[in-house]
């Protein structure tokens, strides 16, 4: 299988990361769907990222989707979400929390890099970033009882997100995402990015 897209994304950054942590061979393609728009709509013709492409050859895109698909064609033990359902729902009330700071950080930078500067929403800028910091505020209450990770001493998918959520805010928009506020983020990211799996796929 193929991944396209760049690991500046947090999105694509969380498919390469997790595919590495389950054992899954695959071929990366750091396609940009600034740069290489024309090339990348060839694979795909809405040009998102990330995009996965499959040994028959089925495109689908999206992380969720992307890393659902995956994880059916492995046995469980392989797999990052767990299985039970408790643990399932507080792995997946994580994540939601850990996407939407992704989301706003990407909105943060495409408000700030994207848009002509004469046309700049303030507003808008300051409800997204309030946004984020909200988000980054519940996950870190929940980082308070991460041993080391959130469910224990396996990573699990919920683990793969939120550090990846962090690190991208952290990296675009460190102004906008004051660290000093958030030390168990902070201190759970620096464990994070220390594992093999993601020193190997890093976002810059």
């Amino acid at each position: 299988m193929v991944l396209i897209g760049m690991l500046d994304s947090p999105y694509v950054r969380r498919c390469a990361v997790s595919l590495k942590l389950m054992d899954v061979a695959f071929e990366h393609r750091p396609l940009s769907v600034f740069r290489n728009f024309d090339e990348f709509r060839k694979v795909n013709p809405v040009v998102k990222a990330p995009t996965l492409v499959c040994s028959d050859g089925t495109v689908i895109m999206d992380s969720t989707l992307i890393l659902d698909y995956v994880e059916a064609t492995l046995p469980e033990e392989r797999r990052l979400l767990p299985a039970r359902l408790d643990a399932r729902r507080r792995a997946l009330h994580v994540i939601g929390f850990a996407l939407a700071a992704a989301d706003k950080c990407v909105s943060i930078v495409y408000e700030k890099e994207q848009r002509p500067k004469e046309k700049l929403h303030q507003a808008w800028l300051d409800r997204v970033i309030g946004q984020a910091n909200t988000a980054f505020t519940e996950l870190e209450a929940m980082m308070a009882g991460a041993r080391p990770w959130l469910q224990g001493d396996r990573l699990t998918a919920a683990d793969v997100m939120t550090a990846i959520a962090w690190r991208f805010g952290q990296y675009y928009n460190a102004a906008e995402i004051p660290a000093a506020k958030y030390p168990a983020l902070v201190a759970y990211s620096k464990r994070a990015e220390a594992l093999p799996e993601f020193l190997s796929t890093p976002l810059d």
